[in-house]
């Protein structure tokens, strides 16, 4: 299914604190984004959603069971963490890449690659429009088509549960759009969609649920028109906020300093002809 919950959750470096006092839930179908300031601790969240890391307290479940009693071939099974500035591979198709998400559904020693591997990859490389590019060496896409390549890899890997560390990040209008609007198909095909956003918008935009992170817990988990209440940013960022609707969806504007008054007697420019 792909039901995760995390109860009570505390992140620790060291004998310091980095987030206390997390609880979420997503369900199967949605999409849930998490934002906050620079260093709360955004991506160690997601790694210790993923096992990655193990957190000082509280549990990570995903169906009910504890993520942590799992065998890491069941946990890569259920969930999948695609993190960001991941390295290209060198020397590899696209397609060889895409298909090592398979691995998780075989024995650790076992990296033969079968027919159902290669389907499995072809149909995730479709599936974000890739498909025609899978013969081209990894290191050779662009930035959005890596993006989706290892959207692709998680496909493959076919868990339940999808992670991602800012998926937009470093990315133009357009290709941002189309990753977005990727990772909520995704979400109502029926998988649980947890992705870290930098871009308060883009989250009003697709989530179904943001979790604004800040002063080491989790300040809200609501709706966008809730979450994103100025009040609640000016705690988590330090900076004043405005809220304003558009299109019948919530958008949030940080209010930057203000242009100095530039002076009203500079010289006029010669007109043409002097």
């Amino acid at each position: 299914m792909g039901h995760l919950t995390l109860r009570g959750v505390r992140l620790a470096i060291g004998e310091r604190t980095l987030l206390d006092a997390i609880d979420l839930d997503v369900r199967p179908g949605e999409l849930v984004a998490i934002v906050g300031p620079n260093g709360v601790g955004k991506t160690t969240l997601l790694r210790a959603t993923a096992a990655f890391v193990p957190p000082a307290a509280g549990q990570i479940l995903i169906d009910g069971a504890e993520l942590s009693t799992r065998s890491r071939s069941e946990r890569a099974r259920a969930v999948t963490l695609i993190g960001g500035n991941v390295e290209a591979p060198h020397g590899m198709s696209v397609r060889e890449v895409v298909v090592t998400g398979r691995f998780a559904h075989r024995a650790w020693w076992d990296w033969m690659v079968g027919d159902s591997d290669l389907f499995a990859a072809d149909a995730a490389l479709e599936r974000v429009a890739l498909g025609p590019l899978r013969d081209r060496p990894f290191d050779t896409l662009s930035s959005g088509e890596r993006q989706r390549a290892w959207l692709a890899l998680a496909l493959a890997q076919d868990a339940r549960v999808m992670l991602l560390d800012e998926p937009t990040s470093h990315l133009d209008a357009r290709y941002a759009v189309e990753i977005l609007t990727l990772l909520l198909d995704l979400a109502r095909d029926g998988r649980a969609v947890v992705t870290v956003l930098h871009d308060l918008n883009e989250a009003a935009a697709i989530a179904d649920r943001i979790a604004v992170l800040g002063q080491g817990t989790l300040l809200a988990y609501d709706k966008p028109a809730t979450a994103l209440d100025p009040a609640i940013l000016e705690r988590a960022f330090g900076i004043a906020f405005d809220r304003v609707s558009l299109d019948g969806g919530t958008r949030v504007l940080a209010r930057g300093p203000r242009s100095p008054r530039y002076p009203t007697d500079l010289p006029q420019a010669p007109s043409a002809g002097h």
